[in-house]
C-alpha cells in the first residue's frame, strides 16, 4: 500500500511542477507579442455588411 501513496505523492510533484512550467511559459517575455496579437485578433476581422431588402419591398 506504501507504494501507491508513494506514487500518488510524485504524481502530484510532477503535475505541480508542470503548472509551474505552463504559468511561466504564459507568463514569459518571449511570448507577449504573439498572445497580444491573439487577443486582438477578433477585432480585425471586417465589419458586418449591412443587409440590403429584398426587391420589391419598401423600406
Amino acid at each position: 500500500m506504501e507504494i501507491y501513496s508513494t506514487l500518488a505523492s510524485a504524481l502530484t510533484v510532477a503535475s505541480f511542477i508542470i503548472f509551474l512550467g505552463i504559468v511561466a511559459w504564459a507568463y514569459s517575455a518571449r511570448r507577449k507579442n504573439a498572445f497580444e496579437a491573439a487577443a486582438n485578433e477578433p477585432f480585425s476581422l471586417p465589419d458586418d455588411v449591412p443587409h440590403q431588402a429584398p426587391k420589391g419591398s419598401q423600406r
